[in-house]
């Protein structure tokens, strides 16, 4: 479990997500299939890993202000929304499989995105913005904030994974722009999101608080320094070799998900 942590925190430091898409996958693997312990625990995981990189990216002077603060009320809504959809009747008991099959199928995007954007001509890194986001709020939230949270709430990660190439290509942010953002935006959505997670996992499945505490209790400590480091490779590692290695793992994942959904 510290393996794991430290595994989550360093993806979710470097890459500007919660740690989930590391997690989950990772605990599902070590103690068997739990899909909703696991997500009201990651969520609970994701705060923590996100708060060292946001204050490696604030020393950095990479955080637009203007533009999460347009997202974040956006995503924390939509995670409302998404949690909800995530405790319907069809992904209780024996369906967990199913939200086991969603997550694994995402994982398969996730990966598919990422050997995309490693094998692109153009390196969305260095996209330089022409526009101002800033000024289209609207736009900002309908197009970025809403799909974080509505993915944060139904799969409990922290939604950096929808939010960074969410604003690489449509908001035309640089890229190390969109993980500092991503970065902040979710604590706010990891927040909102683990108190209804974890709520939702003692009232509809009948599991203890102190379950979902205990796997986070063990995964925070090392997924804190993780972070930490992590978030400081994100300004100084070639972000191809990053993606060669995510997009590895992300796959292994993937796979091992869908195969035991299936």
């Amino acid at each position: 479990m510290m393996a794991i942590g430290s595994a989550a925190g360093l993806v979710g430091g470097l890459l500007g997500v919660g740690g989930s898409i590391v997690m989950i996958p990772a605990m599902t693997e070590l103690l068997g299939p739990d899909q909703h312990l696991y997500q009201a625990a990651a969520m609970i995981v994701n705060l923590f890993v996100v708060i060292p990189a946001v204050y490696q990216h604030a020393r950095a002077n990479a955080i637009r202000f203007e533009v999460v603060r347009w997202i974040v009320p956006a995503g924390m809504v939509s995670v409302v929304i998404g949690v909800a959809v995530s405790e319907r009747p069809i992904f209780a008991g024996e369906g967990q499989r199913y939200l086991m099959a969603v997550f694994g199928l995402f994982l398969f995007y996730v990966t598919g995105y990422q050997v995309w954007k490693l094998w692109s001509p153009a390196n969305p890194g260095e996209v330089v913005s022409t526009s101002a986001p800033s000024r289209h709020p609207a736009r900002i939230a309908l197009l970025v904030g809403i799909p974080t949270g509505l993915v944060a709430g139904l799969l409990g990660v922290g939604g950096g994974i929808v939010a960074v190439p969410l604003q690489v290509r449509l908001l035309k942010i640089p890229l190390r722009t969109a993980i500092a953002n991503s970065a902040t935006t979710i604590i706010g959505i990891s927040a909102l999101g683990a108190v209804l997670k974890n709520h939702a996992l003692v009232t509809h499945h009948e599991l203890a608080l102190t379950q979902s505490l205990q796997l986070a209790g063990l995964l925070i400590p090392t997924a804190i320094v993780g972070s930490y480091l992590g978030s400081r490779l994100t300004h100084t590692l070639p972000l191809r070799t990053v993606q060669a290695a995510f997009i590895l793992l992300m796959l292994a994942a993937a796979m091992r998900m869908t195969t035991r959904a299936l």
